[in-house]
């Protein structure tokens, strides 16, 4: 098993600084943390960006420990590539686009989406890891929404960058700014708050997510309503000039796929496997 760190942000820079960019490889001197590769074999080291603030999706646990769906499949990819060692930094969802734009780390593991402003900057992998619909999330007792054509004036929530902010963005210039977008990148239960004292309406999120917006007595304190607005693959974001790391990757996430693995670690952080495409859902 390979070991795991969450790299502080002097080492990354420090890793920018020595080696050209996040990246860096090791040869024959070099020892892996699995501890049974062959000398000659080269590593390279492969700083990933995520973050703390999304419940059961990449958070620190009661004991300190970074875990969730995105940083634990990120691990088991990493066993399945033994010509690659991973290494953890978290950072602000906001920073992460930024951190990989300027080689601070290699790529994005935080349930990522593309969009095409996104898809003009970065290089995506191909194959998803998460498929999700994405509706309008309103109060659990709100009766007034049912439909994003009820926000017009009202005011909705989002991070900053998100395919959410992209989507409302987009709506916005078609529907001559019917929405006031609000943007924040505070922790999930930031949103519960603002929703429940009225300073901000609604927001967008998936159905799987619900859990991880609890009210007082631990129950979803959301609802969602009306039609998918969005339906997203979720992938990793890497720079334009990582495609063999972006193969290496759809390589391992087949290889997980076709184990049963994924469709476990799905149910085991999300509640349920959120890896089958819209056909194959409504095949069961």
């Amino acid at each position: 098993m390979k070991k795991f760190t969450i790299a502080a942000a002097l080492l990354a820079l420090t890793l920018v600084v020595s080696a050209c960019g996040a990246n860096s490889s090791s040869g024959s001197n070099s020892q892996t943390a699995s501890g049974n590769k062959e000398a000659s074999q080269k590593v390279t080291k492969i700083i990933v960006g995520t973050g703390t603030q999304f419940p059961n999706v990449c958070f620190i646990d009661e004991n300190g420990k970074l875990t969730g769906f995105d940083v634990e499949l990120v691990k088991e990819l990493d066993n399945r590539l033994p010509e690659y060692e991973f290494e953890f930094q978290t950072l602000d969802f906001s920073n992460l686009l930024l951190s990989l734009e300027t080689k601070k780390i290699d790529f994005v593991a935080h349930q990522m989406e593309k969009n095409p402003e996104r898809e003009e900057k970065f290089l995506f992998n191909k194959e998803p890891y998460s498929i999700f619909l994405t509706k309008v999330a309103v109060d659990k007792n709100d009766t007034a929404i049912h439909s994003i054509d009820d926000l017009k004036g009202k005011k909705v929530f989002t991070s900053p960058t998100s395919n959410q902010a992209y989507f409302l963005e987009q709506y916005n210039k078609q529907n001559d700014n019917a929405l006031n977008i609000v943007y924040s990148s505070g922790a999930a239960n930031d949103l519960v708050n603002l929703i429940q004292t009225k300073r901000v309406d609604a927001s967008l999120s998936t159905d799987f997510a619900l859990a991880f917006y609890p009210g007082a007595d631990g129950k979803p304190a959301l609802k969602t309503v009306g039609e998918p607005l969005i339906q997203s693959d979720v992938l990793f974001v890497l720079r334009k000039d990582s495609q063999e790391l972006a193969d290496k990757l759809d390589e391992a996430i087949k290889s997980v796929k076709e184990d049963g693995t994924l469709a476990k670690l799905s149910v085991q952080w999300l509640g349920e496997d959120f890896t089958k495409t819209l056909d194959e859902a409504k095949a069961k």
